[in-house]
């Protein structure tokens, strides 16, 4: 099961409703905990290198710095996410094939209507899917985790996001 903070999924459908028609993705991180379970803390969107409506792509150096970023903080990515404009939230045969994230849960938001969203999580393991109960509770304090962006691929020499 995944258990998410409200704030969190608040921003992956922000994020998703942001990047559409393109296929919105990113990542939340957050640190192992004596259990052996990873809590899904700092939110990070990602750029969508594909900027295509039917597929993403994390952009291969943002993911490097990201992975690096994890490793100095002692997180691991807990939640990968994307979103699916015009099908349910269902992991796709590419999706499924580009899952490399064992102990990750695979989050897929729909945003084909534009008046609500699906938000689903599934567990990914050799080309299995199976999708788990979200629950979905309240920020412990009223202070929302941190936010980062990875989403300057591609822009030049000035490190700006392109506009």
């Amino acid at each position: 099961m995944l258990q998410i903070r409200r704030d969190l999924v608040d921003a992956i459908v922000a994020h998703a409703r942001k990047d559409h028609p393109d296929e919105a993705c990113g990542v939340i991180a957050g640190p192992v905990g004596s259990d052996g379970t990873a809590r899904p803390e700092r939110f990070i969107p990602m750029l969508n290198a594909a900027r295509s409506p039917t597929f993403y792509e994390f952009d291969s150096l943002d993911l490097l710095k990201l992975y690096r970023e994890m490793d100095a903080n002692d997180e691991v990515p807990v939640v990968i996410y994307h979103s699916h404009t015009a099908t349910e939230a269902y992991p796709s045969r590419t999706d499924i094939s580009y899952a490399s994230e064992p102990d990750a849960h695979y989050v897929l938001v729909s945003t084909r209507d534009p008046e609500t969203h699906e938000f689903r999580s599934y567990r990914i393991v050799d080309g299995v899917v199976t999708e788990e109960d979200v629950e979905i509770v309240e920020a412990a304090s009223p202070v929302a985790g941190p936010t980062e962006s990875y989403m300057f691929a591609n822009t030049g020499s000035d490190d700006k996001p392109d506009t």
